[in-house]
């Protein structure tokens, strides 16, 4: 038999491309049950939204993410309306119960007690932040025994599953909260990292960008700045900049934590008072050793 007789296999069917699982005229934030509403992370509505997220680019598409991330906006307008946000910063590297998590848990709990605490939503410092103004109403001892039985299972990798289900264990004894202290604003973009489930609220994007800076926008009352690598960095000097032309009644503070990383291995801290000399942001840069001094700037007290 010749080779142009041989029966071929038929081309595979290609699967039908998904709708958008994500309603993009929604009008409230999300919840960390709603991201996570199966067992299963990878069939959850975030890791679908994501998947979602890495189709091709097109016409409708494009339009659907800007209209959610346009409803996104007016929710989180009206959710924050009244409230008092200061914003902590921080990369997503750190490990449960590793001493950098314990630090943005304790920040988190002293900021708790005056303010909403709004962060990146993602894991690592953000998810202590998040946890210690959630838990912000419990002692600091009670907290410790929450981030020790979290660091079973210290970081989500290799399983976002695993990594999630003692936080929402957590959250689900908890039960129902009768004042908002803590909110998450993550983004598809960085879909790798999941969200942190001790937020009040989440307001996930799609677009980075717009994420970005609204998170830096938000936080009147001030950003606390953890140690951190690029994103860090990139969030540093963009405050800086709104802090730069902004209105001496508009500038909000900045606070550096970690005097030798600040200064020696990423020196931040130089260009940044230098660039604030003779501007309505001088005297609102601060550059601190450790959380306690962070808190005792924004709350007029220290960690508990």
């Amino acid at each position: 038999m010749s080779r142009r007789h041989v029966r071929r296999r038929p081309e595979p069917v290609a699967a039908p491309e998904p709708t958008c699982p994500v309603d993009p005229e929604r009008s409230s934030l999300y919840t960390a049950t709603e991201l996570y509403d199966t067992p299963a992370y990878a069939e959850s509505l975030d890791a679908r939204a994501y998947a979602w997220s890495r189709l091709p680019k097109d016409h409708e598409r494009a339009k659907v993410r800007a209209l959610h991330d346009f409803a996104i906006d007016e929710a989180l307008d009206g959710w924050i309306a009244g409230r008092h946000l200061v914003g902590v910063m921080g990369g997503h590297a750190a490990l449960r119960g590793s001493a950098g998590y314990v630090a943005a848990a304790r920040l988190g709990h002293a900021l708790g007690s005056t303010h909403v605490v709004a962060t990146g939503g993602g894991p690592g410092a953000m998810e202590a932040a998040n946890l210690g103004a959630y838990l912000r109403s419990r002692p600091w001892d009670e907290v410790t025994a929450v981030i020790d039985r979290l660091a079973v299972v210290p970081g989500f990798v290799p399983s976002v599953e695993a990594w999630a289900a003692p936080a929402l264990e957590v959250v689900r004894e908890g039960g129902e909260r009768p004042e908002a202290s803590s909110l998450g604003i993550p983004t598809w973009f960085y879909g790798h990292e999941p969200p942190n489930v001790f937020c009040d609220a989440i307001a996930k994007y799609f677009r980075n960008a717009t994420r970005e800076a609204i998170l830096l926008e938000i936080c009147d009352a001030g950003i606390v700045f953890l140690p951190g690598a690029a994103g860090t960095v990139q969030e540093v000097f963009q405050d800086a900049c709104e802090n730069y032309y902004a209105t001496p009644e508009s500038v909000a503070p900045m606070v550096l934590v970690g005097e030798r990383y600040w200064t020696h291995e990423l020196p931040v801290w130089p260009l940044l008072l230098s660039l604030s000399r003779g501007t309505p942001m001088e005297g609102n840069v601060h550059l601190v050793d450790g959380a306690a001094g962070a808190a005792g700037l924004l709350t007029g007290k220290a960690p508990g």
